[in-house]
Parts: structure tokens; sequence; C-alpha cells
């Protein structure tokens, strides 16, 4: 594309120019099927027009060759590019696992974004430059859907589970964050920005905020005094589910499934204990309905997550 002709918003990341390759070649081979069947269309209206010279003797019947070309041939090009889209929606969808978190909660009408050391932010976030950043996101309220054109990336945040989204930039700069979900009167107030910085710029900025306690060592606290700690810990009597090395585990069910230990999962085990009962335990674990908010859940989550396989729920992180 031309610097003078601006169709899509400027793209900053490795994966949104692979978006806008794949879509102008969507959009290119479209538009040449639709030149050819034009021109044919003209072509014919003009050459059997009403009172002209055209031979009309022994109209063809079929043309099994033409057929099976103008099918398979189109058909093969668009499936190539399904497959294309397939890969790109599939590698973009699975965040890689040493993505840097960032917790992010939506309400009408903002973006509140937390950094794992607890720096805060609202309808700002600052990411490091070619650096996977994963956001783990959630509502308190209705539905938003977090949309960042720059980086052709839009996941909409949904109350009562998580979402997920990740990106990474490669150009610096500040680029518009918007809400792409009508969430109710101030919905078109609900913008921010993205700005991607180098590492070391963002490594000061990030270290030179407010002193906030991390977002493992918080959870740390709300655990204990919430008392998670006296079931899960080590030492404790009671039998409960071993925490560690949990997000991401396969879990059994007590009614003989199986699922994946994602944020939604913890989230759900914190609030609805009795959803998703895992194998060989007894459903003794209270509700923590009402007791904690989103941030407060996002917290706890972390901290289980900062456990190692070798660490037990009951040590400070």
């Amino acid at each position: 594309m031309s610097a003078g002709l601006t169709v899509l918003a400027p793209a900053a990341s490795a994966a949104a120019r692979g978006a806008d390759v794949l879509y102008f070649t969507l959009v290119g081979f479209s538009t040449f099927m639709a030149g050819i069947f034009i021109v044919l269309i003209a072509v014919f209206s003009y050459r059997y027009r009403k009172g002209s010279q055209a031979n009309r003797d022994k109209p063809p019947t079929h043309a099994k060759g033409l057929e099976a070309a103008w099918t398979i041939a189109p058909l093969m090009v668009f499936l190539g590019l399904f497959v294309w889209a397939a890969y790109d929606y599939a590698r973009q969808s699975q965040p890689p696992d040493d993505a840097m978190p960032i917790f992010v909660v939506a309400r009408q009408w903002m973006w509140k974004a937390e950094h794992a050391n607890g720096r805060r932010e609202i309808n700002e976030l600052h990411v490091p430059l070619n650096t996977p950043v994963k956001l783990i996101m959630t509502s308190q309220d209705v539905i938003h859907s977090f949309f960042v054109p720059a980086f052709r990336n839009k996941r909409d945040v949904v109350p009562g589970r998580y979402s997920v989204l990740w990106f990474e930039a490669d150009r610096a700069g500040e680029y518009p964050l918007l809400c792409a979900e009508y969430c109710g009167t101030d919905h078109s107030a609900m913008i921010g920005r993205i700005i991607a910085m180098p590492p070391e710029a963002y490594a000061r900025w990030r270290d030179e905020g407010a002193r906030h306690p991390g977002v493992a060592q918080r959870g740390y606290a709300l655990f204990r005094q919430h008392g998670c700690i006296g079931c899960h810990a080590a030492a404790s009597t009671v039998h409960a589910p071993e925490l560690a090395g949990l997000p991401g585990r396969r879990v059994h069910l007590a009614d003989g499934g199986t699922i994946t230990a994602d944020e939604t999962y913890i989230r759900d085990s914190i609030l609805e204990p009795q959803k998703q009962i895992v194998a060989g335990f007894d459903t003794i674990m209270p509700s923590f309905k009402g007791q904690l908010n989103e941030e407060e859940i996002m917290a706890i989550i972390e901290y289980i997550r900062s456990l190692d396989a070798g660490r037990h729920a009951g040590e400070r992180p």
C-alpha cells in the first residue's frame, strides 16, 4: 500500500501485517473473479444483442471441461485461503508460554489494567516492544470488546468469565484502544491508548510508578485473609486439591469428564465450587461469591499461577 492511501489503521505487529496480506489477497481474488464475470457478461450481452449477426445455430448444450474448471479452480483457491486464515487464527488464539501477563478489568466506561508488579493504569496500556503480551480480561458489569485496530485484535470481555488476548508489538508508538461492543450511554467515550515502547523504557516506566504489592503478593494476602490456606496448605489436615501447577493442567472431574484448568475454571471454583467437583474430593468448599471482586479473584489466580510444582499453597510467593 502506498503511504498516501490509508485503507486500514497502521499495522504495529507482524500478526497485523499478516492479517492485512490475507485480507488484500481475499479482496484481490474476489475482485478478479468478479471482473471475469463482468467482462463475460458485457461481451456476451454485446455479441448476442438483438439484431446482431452472431451465429446462433446449434448452440452448445453443455461444456463439462469448462464447468469443472470454473467450479474446481475457485474452490481450490478459496479452500487455500481458508486454510491460511485458519492457521493464522489458531496461532493467534494460543498465547506463547512466555507471554507477559497483564490483567484487564472492563467497566462502564473504562479499561483498568494492572501489571504483574502492581503498576496500575486506566484507559492506557504500556507494553514493551518485541515481547509477547497476554491480556487476561473480564468485565464487572456488561459485555465490552477490547479492540486495538493497529494489532488487528479484538476480543469480547464478558462478565463472569475470562477472555485472553495476546499480541506482540514491533513498532513503537501510541495506538487507539476502543470498545467495539455497545455497552451503554457513554460507550463512545470508552477509549484509551496502547503505548508500545522499547523494553528498557518500559522497565523504567513500570518501576517508577506508585508502589503497590505485586499481583501475586496481593493474591497471597487474600488467600490467607479468606482462610484458603487452612485447606490448601501442604500441612492441612483437610483433603483439598493441590494448587501448585494447577493452571493449564487437565483436571479429572467427579462426573467422569475432564477440563483444562484455565482462568475461568479457577474463577468458577472460587465462586461456584459445587459446579465442577474434582474427582476424589468432597464437596465441602464454601463459595466466596460476594466476598471477592474481579480484581481480587485475578490476584488469587496469579498467586496460584506463581506456585512452582515443588512449592505448596501455604508458602509466600
